[in-house]
This record gives structure tokens, C-alpha cells and sequence, in this order.
């Protein structure tokens, strides 16, 4: 089980929390939404939660739910820059189709 970053979203993440000394990594997730059934968080993690599944890399800590972690097990996360538009851009191996905007995807009702 792991869930893998490019440089430079690892570069992008540790740039967030630099301004957060509070934070203790970054929280990895999924969430019901869009036309395809989930879309990902990803968010700034304070605490390290009983269920959580941490993995680390380069000294950045990744925190998944337990839960969503078939979902997302064996994701890799990269940050893109295209023109003024900047974000996280995901590989998932389990999601079976994603929506046409990106946002969204879904997985295998057998996963």
C-alpha cells in the first residue's frame, strides 16, 4: 500500500506547510461528489487521527483514512502548472472512469 508524490507535488506540499508549523503533514481523501461519485482532498493535517494510515516520503507525512484507502491505494499525486491555472493532478489505478471535467471519478462497485 502506498500513495506516491512527484516533486513537485511534494515541493508544492511542503511549501504549505512551511506556513503551517502547527501542521503535522498533509491529509489525503476522498469525498462523495460530482458526476462521477468522488473527487480528492487534500488538506493541511494538524493531528494524526487513530484511523489514519500514514506513509511518508522525503520527510513529508501523508495521511489516508482507512477507509478511503482502497479507494486511493496506490495513487500518485503530481502538481501541474498550465498557463495561470495550477493544481494536483491524480493517477489513480482504481478508479474505473472519471468525469470529462477531471473532478470527479469512480471505482469498481467490486473494490
Amino acid at each position: 500500500m502506498a500513495i506516491q508524490l512527484t516533486s513537485a507535488a511534494r515541493q508544492r506540499m511542503q511549501d504549505f506547510l512551511a506556513r503551517e508549523p502547527s501542521a503535522v503533514g498533509v491529509r489525503f481523501g476522498i469525498k462523495r461528489t460530482g458526476c462521477s461519485g468522488f473527487g480528492y482532498t487534500v488538506d493541511i493535517a494538524n493531528v494524526v487521527a487513530e484511523n489514519d494510515q500514514v506513509f511518508e516520503q522525503d520527510g513529508l507525512q501523508i495521511l489516508v483514512d482507512r477507509k478511503a484507502l482502497p479507494f486511493v491505494d496506490g495513487t500518485e499525486i503530481d502538481f501541474q502548472r498550465q498557463g495561470l491555472n495550477a493544481s494536483f493532478v491524480f493517477r489513480n489505478p482504481n478508479a474505473t472512469g472519471e468525469c470529462g471535467c477531471g473532478e470527479s471519478f469512480t471505482v469498481d462497485a467490486a473494490g
